[in-house]
């Protein structure tokens, strides 16, 4: 679905990194992961066509993405960003609505394939009640659901999330890594390819996803989360001592050392507290 070779990365003629290899195929989760300044944000964009490579090629559906239109790329790729403050009071459906922009004429107004197409995706993520609402009085999760159903509304194969859960509670988080799970686990013909960034590994664990490991400006390790988010490399890539356990469940989960990351507080300080 879509592969970058060799690929560098960077501003200008400044490279943040190079050498890159990323690849995706339908049905995969794919989780860029890393510390801050480590270039994800800056390879997110490339990905998308957003920001020109400084080296190498990316391929989207096995054509060059510079070779393609924006609205090309906007059929085939969805982006969901990690928070969206619309202009106006728009209604929750004329959101979704946006994510048809790609599929209409340049003057064409949504007709009733696309309003079937937005209902069916607020369906899909269980919040079509929330249909004619006002967008910006919703919750930080239930904005992020609709964000997902204009992705979905968009028909793309992949779909991009740029931190899906930032600034979402612990149970918002969750109900919006088991749709990003759902999304490319169902069982459509076609299926999905996703790719999100996260500061999280246990996101990664959760959703049983590939890794890009990234660390300074380039690809520390690429695979399973299993394989990929060891002990060591947590360590290396975020500086200080990092377990990972197992729980009684079978879950994995990454506990960093917070003796390393913080002051030791004195008994004097800790009686003062």
């Amino acid at each position: 679905m879509l592969e970058a070779r060799d690929l560098s990365i960077g501003y200008g003629k400044s490279p943040i990194g190079t050498g890159l290899e990323v690849a995706i195929t339908p049905g995969e989760i794919l989780c860029l992961l890393g510390p801050n300044g480590c270039g994800k944000t800056t390879l997110f964009r490339t990905l998308l066509g957003l920001l020109p490579a400084l080296g190498g090629t990316v391929m989207l559906n096995g054509q060059p993405i510079t070779a393609q239109t924006r609205a090309e790329i906007a059929r085939r790729i969805a982006y969901v960003p990690q928070a969206h403050a619309p202009p106006f009071p728009f209604e929750v459906l004329e959101v979704v609505l946006m994510g048809r922009t790609a599929r209409l004429g340049v003057f064409a107004q949504p007709g009733k394939t696309d309003r079937t197409a937005a209902f069916d995706a607020l369906r899909q993520l269980g919040i079509d009640d929330l249909a004619h609402r006002d967008y910006s009085r919703l919750s930080g999760g239930q904005r992020q659901l609709v964000l997902i159903a204009r992705a979905l509304a968009q028909e793309a194969r992949l779909i991009v999330m740029d931190e899906p859960t930032a600034s979402l509670d612990f149970g918002n988080q969750a109900q919006v890594l088991a749709q990003v799970e759902a999304l490319a686990r169902s069982a459509t013909s076609e299926g999905r390819g996703v790719i999100l960034s996260t500061h999280d590994p246990d996101q990664a664990f959760a959703l049983s996803a590939r890794v890009l490991l990234m660390h300074r400006g380039g690809v520390l390790a690429d695979g399973a989360a299993r394989d990929v988010l060891t002990e060591v490399n947590l360590s290396t890539v975020y500086g200080l001592p990092v377990t990972v356990e197992t729980t009684p469940s079978g879950r994995k989960v990454c506990l960093p050392s917070l003796r390393q990351s913080a002051p030791t507080m004195t008994s004097d300080a800790l009686t003062m507290a």
